[in-house]
């Protein structure tokens, strides 16, 4: 009797140990994908579920059924922002995928491209260190903001993506940025007949990591 209260005890000790390991090393689930963003991923100014998030999700339904996308994407948010917001949405979503869409409020504003640059890296650590698969979207912005600014800006992200090793969508807006049709009245947020075009550049990236 004495021996089964040992082995008993024992157990118990070894699961809330089990537990603990849970809770302090949560692990990725394999449905989630979190998209990080800002206007161009929070369907700023278009119809709800019109945007090119909800365009992927019809595509997952289809694709890969297991896998849901997570839209954590908020107008106007900043490196900064998404930075403050990452730990919450991880510990909520437990993501197998995280995608990184943020940059642009910070060119617009001026900011210097170092805090972008580690701001990013930061959150692209926080993934990793939580189980995740990352993509980096790559952000460009017009040569009126001074050339040098506007290339190292554009090959932060390049740099960032080999250096972290994520997945890379080369320019988030490729096939939309030079297309003034593709854009709302304001000439700086994409309308909907963009997002399948947007979509397909994700897609590009993200689909064959929800194929393997």
């Amino acid at each position: 009797m004495h021996t089964r209260w040992k082995l008993l005890i024992a157990s118990l000790m070894l699961l809330g140990w089990l537990g603990s390991a849970r809770a302090e090393n949560p692990q990725p689930s394999n449905h989630n994908i979190l998209v990080i963003g800002d206007s161009l991923s929070a369907e700023y100014g278009i119809r709800r579920d019109s945007g090119w998030v909800r365009i992927i999700q019809q595509r997952l339904q289809q694709e890969a059924p297991g896998y849901t996308m997570r839209n954590a994407s908020i107008s106007g948010d900043t490196t900064s922002g998404g930075l403050s917001r990452m730990p919450a949405a991880l510990e909520r979503y437990r993501p197998a995928i995280v995608v990184i869409e943020l940059g642009s409020n910070d060119a617009l504003r001026g900011l210097p491209l170092d805090m972008t640059r580690g701001n990013l890296a930061r959150m692209i650590a926080l993934a990793k260190d939580a189980g995740a698969r990352v993509v980096l979207a790559g952000m460009q912005i017009p040569p009126n903001y001074g050339r040098p600014y506007s290339e190292q800006f554009r090959t932060l992200f390049v740099d960032l993506a080999k250096e972290h090793e994520t997945g890379f969508v080369p320019f988030l807006l490729e096939g939309v940025a030079l297309d003034r049709t593709l854009f709302q009245d304001d000439g700086m947020h994409p309308n909907e007949e963009a997002q399948s075009l947007i979509a397909d550049n994700v897609w590009a990236v993200l689909g064959p990591m929800v194929a393997g």
